[in-house]
């Protein structure tokens, strides 16, 4: 019995060793700082990823340094006060270094206390500068504005936000219905307002060719009347140049013949015969031959 009882004492003191020595080993996973506290109060070092030695008192408390994704349903106003239902994602991260710092004035429960609520109040304050009909068409310029905002808010407490988009953005049925038929509206105007504009160019179209066809046509005739005008100022030209040339051949004709040379042409022509002259039966004279 006496032999039992020992082997039962070593076991427990085995037992209490090994408890013991566990305890006093623990690991950090990558992408997470371990922060030591020591009966409650936080050390002012931290374990980084990887296997340590730690006291038995002690508890590692490990934060997670990886990126993190929240998605958040939000109301909030526009500056004509439409109530406006958000879908908004945020994705943030805590910085290794300040770690300790941030579990020591905050907690775990850091989103909850710092992020949110900033998040919340910067996303109303910049949906309050739009009008609901805006606020459709500036989802890019929100998201900026609200980042810029909250990132400024929480950088002291060592949190990061890398980016933070307006997912969705929901109105009231009424301003919906409103807004669709006000498009609807805008459209139709929009379109007579095209076949309008259609018509009228059209007109002017065919007023501007048909100025263009008078213009032609004037023109034309302008054209065909001075070949006109060409043709009977070239005939008459040509006229009187036919005259001149006439005119010019007979005074050079009148000017080349003499009394000697109008015998000569006449006593070639001549046949023999004299002419012949009725005087009477005892007449026989010629006569003209001066």
């Amino acid at each position: 019995m006496k032999n039992v009882g020992k082997v039962l004492i070593a076991v427990g003191v085995l037992v209490v060793v090994l408890v013991l020595a566990l305890s006093c080993i623990t690991t950090v996973p990558t992408g997470y700082t371990g922060i030591v506290t020591t009966f409650g109060r936080v050390e002012n070092y931290t374990f980084d990823a990887g296997f340590h030695i730690k006291s038995p008192f002690q508890r590692v408390v490990k934060m997670d340094n990886r990126t993190q994704k929240a998605v958040e349903s939000l109301q909030a106003f526009s500056s004509d006060i439409q109530q406006v239902d958000i879908s908004i994602a945020v994705n943030y991260s805590i910085d290794q270094t300040t770690a300790e710092k941030l579990y020591k004035t905050v907690g775990e429960e850091y989103y909850s206390k710092i992020l949110y609520p900033r998040l919340l109040e910067n996303t109303k304050a910049v949906f309050s500068k739009y009008t609901a009909e805006k606020l459709i068409a500036f989802r890019e310029t929100l998201s900026s504005e609200i980042t810029a905002l909250v990132v400024e808010d929480v950088s002291d407490f060592g949190i990061t936000v890398s980016s933070i988009s307006v997912q969705d953005i929901d109105f009231t049925d009424a301003f919906t219905n409103a807004v669709e038929a006000k498009q609807v509206a805008q459209q139709n105007k929009l379109t007579a307002q095209t076949q309008q504009d259609q018509l009228t160019m059209e007109a002017q179209q065919e007023a501007e060719r048909q100025v263009i066809k008078a213009q032609a046509d004037a023109e034309q005739a302008k054209i065909a009347a001075q070949a006109d005008l060409e043709v009977t100022k070239i005939q008459a030209d040509a006229a009187e140049y036919a005259g001149q040339k006439e005119a010019a051949k007979n005074k050079a004709i009148s000017e080349s013949l003499t009394e000697e040379l109008v015998r000569y042409y006449y006593i070639q022509q001549w046949d023999g015969k004299l002419p012949a002259t009725m005087l009477g039966d005892s007449a026989n004279i010629l006569y003209g031959l001066d």
